[in-house]
């Protein structure tokens, strides 16, 4: 890089070059915020790893459990009142247990941890419907349609 910046923004990080570029960036010391298309917390991180070649996969699930802080994925829904929108939202906090999680390729654990996590400042993406339809901002069916497990959403 020819400037320092404190912070990072990557639009649509879809390719190695500019995973690695992100990920080399916040391993230096950089403020690096990606985008990415998925429908969850671990959705996210295996789309990462998943892009590149079966090779590199092992260095760069050590590099992002490194470098990783958090990844927060959303959703945005019509309130009940039809009046505008809201966004639901799952929160994952890269601790050591997901940290760990992330560097032994047991990524499909990482839904256990978010399940329990919500004392370190996670939730779920169905805890986070649960709580807008407690609160009145959207309809129970349309947090059902949202659900990662529909089944599973009491109100």
């Amino acid at each position: 890089m020819r400037e320092d910046p404190d912070v990072i923004l990557v639009g649509e990080m879809r390719d190695p070059e500019t995973i690695g570029l992100a990920l080399t960036a916040a391993e230096t010391g950089h403020l690096v915020f990606g985008t990415l298309h998925t429908t969850g917390a671990a959705k996210t991180v295996d789309r990462i790893v998943d892009v590149f070649p079966a090779g590199e996969k092992e260095m760069v699930r050590s590099m992002l459990s490194e470098s990783l802080t958090a990844v927060i994925s959303q959703n945005l829904l019509k309130t009940h009142d039809g009046n505008g929108r809201v966004a639901s939202h799952e929160i994952l906090i890269a601790n050591p247990a997901v940290r760990n999680l992330i560097r032994e390729n047991k990524i499909t654990q990482i839904n256990s941890v978010l399940q329990t996590g919500q004392a370190s400042g996670m939730q779920t993406m169905d805890q986070s419907l649960q709580s807008l339809v407690r609160q009145g901002l959207i309809a129970p069916e349309a947090a059902r349609r949202r659900a990662q497990n529909s089944e599973s959403m009491s109100f």
